[in-house]
């Protein structure tokens, strides 16, 4: 798909997250490249353009929907064993070479990815997620972020019908955008690629930028998983990995940090997949530095109760899993540990129609 046919056809209009420069270009703050477009112009992305007084931002299709279990996105505080209704559209903003998805979040930067797009409206998204019996709907698949617009219109549909709503992003946000989302958004899962800067250039990101759209999703009110994979060679030192945990806990030590098995794909061929001893050192890692919540990820049944939640306070098991799979889920239902009744960090029940975010 080129730019400038199919694809610009399901886009409109929108100046919300558009700003005016002094130059006369306009600056999009969807994401933290906080591109300056002239007319005709398009932003790191490829799929946001500026036509005219405003931008052209994607709208009305998906490239993927799917009904996965809400631990797959991975949300492992969230409704534990509900289903999360996925949709997806293309682009991102980012070029990471490992990237699992990257049939869709590479379009128009790279001519092998390729994905068939179906058009929708959101009534019929938010229908469809209803009638599969899904908890929540989630964007997801190529970066949200910079469909945000869409995005937003189908929260604001999704939440009075009782779903929660979320991102799975790579959190290279700006402040302007976390602002936008806010009041029809619950929850993001951000990824913490690297703690060194020259890593996130190498990605075609910023660090600052990620860390500062943990504070500030964290100090907003969304619940926040962090998910971070461990890629031989780029990511996996010891110290690098010391210095993620230690990050997430001046943050807060009840944000849930993934650390997740790394398995070749797209341009990273080259190195095999992350040894089963270096995720149990990020895991160990983690819970060394006070994170109260770590989980393994990608190589199920690899650390004996490295994908189960405990109470931080008396060690009660209260949900135990096996992959995407949950065994036994003892949380109460109004969010608190039945051992000892300390509240449990997350979004343990289903928020009720039009009753927004659940329990924090």
């Amino acid at each position: 798909m080129k730019a400038g046919t199919v694809l610009d056809r399901y886009t409109r209009h929108s100046a919300e997250l558009a700003r005016p420069h002094r130059s006369g270009k306009l600056r999009c703050v969807a994401c933290a490249h906080r591109c300056l477009l002239a007319d005709g112009r398009r932003g790191a992305c490829r799929v946001r353009f500026r036509e005219g007084e405003s931008l052209r931002v994607p709208w009305g299709y998906t490239a993927g929907v799917a009904l996965d279990p809400i631990e797959k996105k991975p949300f492992f505080h969230v409704i534990p064993g509900a289903a999360a209704f996925s949709f997806g559209m293309l682009g991102c903003d980012m070029r990471c070479p490992f990237c699992q998805n990257w049939l869709t979040s590479q379009t128009l930067r790279d001519p092998r990815a390729t994905a068939r797009i179906q058009p929708v409206t959101e009534d019929g998204l938010v229908r469809t997620a209803l009638e599969a019996g899904a908890a929540a709907v989630v964007s997801t698949y190529n970066e949200p972020l910079i469909t945000a617009e869409w995005a937003r219109s189908i929260f604001k549909r999704a939440r009075p019908e009782g779903l929660l709503t979320g991102f799975v992003s790579n959190g290279h946000a700006t402040p302007d955008v976390l602002e936008y989302l806010r009041p029809v958004m619950d929850m993001m899962k951000i990824d913490l690629k690297t703690m060194r800067p020259r890593g996130y250039r190498s990605l075609g990101g910023h660090l600052d930028a990620v860390l500062d759209t943990i504070r500030r999703a964290h100090s907003a009110g969304f619940w926040v998983e962090v998910v971070t994979l461990v890629v031989p060679g780029f990511n996996d030192d010891p110290a690098e990995l010391r210095d993620a945990a230690r990050f997430l806990v001046s943050v807060s030590p009840d944000i849930p940090w993934h650390v997740t098995a790394f398995h070749p794909d797209y341009r990273v061929t080259d190195r095999g997949a992350t040894p089963p001893e270096t995720l149990v050192r990020a895991w160990e890692t983690g819970r060394r530095e006070g994170l109260r919540f770590v989980y393994a990820g990608n190589l199920p049944g690899l650390i004996e109760g490295g994908e189960d939640t405990r109470c931080s306070a008396c060690g009660a098991l209260l949900v135990s899993r096996h992959g995407f799979r949950v065994l036994s889920n003892r949380v109460r239902p109004d969010g608190t540990c039945p051992d000892c009744g300390l509240p449990v960090p997350g979004l343990w029940k289903h928020p009720g129609a039009m009753g927004g975010g659940g329990e924090m």
